[in-house]
């Protein structure tokens, strides 16, 4: 995945933490030969070199991925969209990236394959719509990965535990203060940066996922502008709106890694009104005002403790 990742268990009962991490690592690794668009012998990989509107019968893993993602898709209106592999590619991202800005010509022509309506998946086969569609699930399939390392450590009968996968999180019962697990939702980065608080406010909960999307944490220079790696998928162009992270709160940590990413892609007032619908969904939006300030605002029943920032009610 390119990442790190992170386990904590408590519990009195024997722990054998080599024989569990050599699993673990297993489980990655394969996981990796799945769904990692920097190997190109992968089976996205070679899904995406596949030039045919033949079904592409594929693993329970990537089947499942691809799944949630065509239904959070839909839920988002799509401003989740996994078919983006070649729109993030003309901006720099992913392991083909082009350099320079890309012209409204070379967007217009990588709209015309770009969008769940031209991707399919039904009894573990994926079908293209159109022979050129490419896809990316680097904005789920790590929630996805969290969750499967989660459910298969509990499945070894360990109730309280912690898993995280570079920033994204799935935790039950309690840390080893017998207190619930708390998460620190990270303030961006800034010229002051050394007189900040890493973190403007804490979450903390039981048995629940969170997951942050954010665009100063993967960016690109191109030609001397900075943009970030959220890519309207509707319009192809890099997204400029007043939030500044986004933290979903959602029972698995796939549901909260995809709609971190689709309310990145959106407006705050956009992101709120659709997950309104969604009382499963939380989430804490990070924003700038016009006036240069900080300010925080969620949604959902739960809350967040210490918050540097004030907060904002929709």
């Amino acid at each position: 995945m390119g990442t790190t990742y992170n386990i904590k268990v408590v519990t009195d009962k024997d722990f054998n933490s080599v024989e569990i991490k050599d699993s673990i690592d297993s489980i990655l690794t394969i996981f990796n030969k799945q769904m990692s668009t920097w190997d190109p012998k992968s089976e996205i990989s070679i899904f995406n070199r596949w030039n045919s509107l033949d079904s592409f019968k594929v693993s329970d893993h990537f089947y499942n991925v691809v799944k949630e993602a065509l239904s959070i898709s839909s839920k988002s209106k799509g401003m989740f969209d996994i078919t983006v592999f070649d729109l993030l590619s003309l901006w720099g991202f992913g392991p083909n990236p082009k350099s320079g800005i890309p012209g409204r010509d070379k967007i217009d022509s990588v709209l015309r394959h770009t969008g769940s309506k031209y991707l399919a998946a039904d009894r573990n086969k994926l079908i293209k719509k159109h022979k050129k569609i490419r896809i990316d699930l680097n904005a789920i399939a790590k929630g996805y990965g969290v969750d499967i390392l989660f459910n298969y450590i509990k499945s070894l009968g360990y109730k309280n535990l912690y898993v995280e996968i570079g920033g994204e999180v799935r935790f039950s019962g309690h840390n080893r203060n017998f207190d619930n697990w708390k998460i620190g939702l990270e303030n961006p980065p800034s010229i002051s940066t050394d007189l900040e608080d890493p973190f403007f406010a804490i979450f903390q909960g039981e048995s629940i996922a969170i997951a942050t999307s954010a665009n100063y944490r993967n960016f690109v220079d191109l030609d001397g502008t900075i943009l970030g790696h959220t890519i309207n998928p509707k319009t192809g162009f890099p997204v400029q709106t007043n939030v500044l992270s986004v933290s979903v709160i959602a029972q698995t940590c796939m549901e909260a890694d995809a709609w971190a990413t689709a309310l990145m892609s959106l407006s705050y007032e956009e992101g709120y009104k659709i997950l309104h619908n969604y009382e499963n969904i939380g989430a804490v939006w990070l924003l700038k005002t016009s006036e240069g300030e900080k300010i925080i605002s969620k949604k959902g029943k739960f809350e967040i403790l210490d918050p540097i920032y004030g907060m904002r009610q929709f």
